[in-house]
C-alpha cells in the first residue's frame, strides 16, 4: 500500500487538532508555545505534501518561510516567558495580566 496525499493530510489534521487542543486548554505558557509549534509543523506537513503531489515548488518555499517564522516565534516567546517568570515567578497563563489596567 502506497502512502498518498490523503495520509499526509490526515496526519497533518491530527497534529493540528492536538496543537489546537493544547493551545486552548492548557494553562502552562511553555505548553501553549509548544502547541503552537505543533500546529505550525502540521501546516508544514500539509504544504510539503501538496507540493509533492501537486508538483509545485511553492509549497516547499512556504514551508521554509514557516520554519523561519516558527524559529523567531519560539525565540521571542521563550524570552517573554522567561521575563514574565522572573517578575511573577509563575508560567500560568491565567496569571499574565500585564496588559490589564
Amino acid at each position: 500500500m502506497a502512502v498518498g496525499l490523503e495520509h499526509f493530510l490526515i496526519l497533518s489534521a491530527i497534529l493540528f487538532a492536538i496543537g489546537l487542543y493544547g493551545a486552548l486548554a492548557k494553562r502552562n505558557a511553555v505548553v501553549i508555545l509548544m502547541s503552537i509549534e505543533i500546529m505550525l509543523n502540521a501546516v508544514n506537513i500539509a504544504m510539503v505534501a501538496f507540493s509533492r503531489y501537486g508538483h509545485f515548488i511553492t509549497g516547499q518555499v512556504f514551508a521554509i518561510f514557516i520554519m523561519v517564522v516558527a524559529a523567531a516565534e519560539a525565540a521571542v516567546g521563550l524570552a517573554l516567558i522567561i521575563a514574565i517568570y522572573r517578575s511573577r515567578e509563575t508560567v500560568d497563563a491565567e496569571k499574565f495580566d500585564l496588559m490589564k489596567w
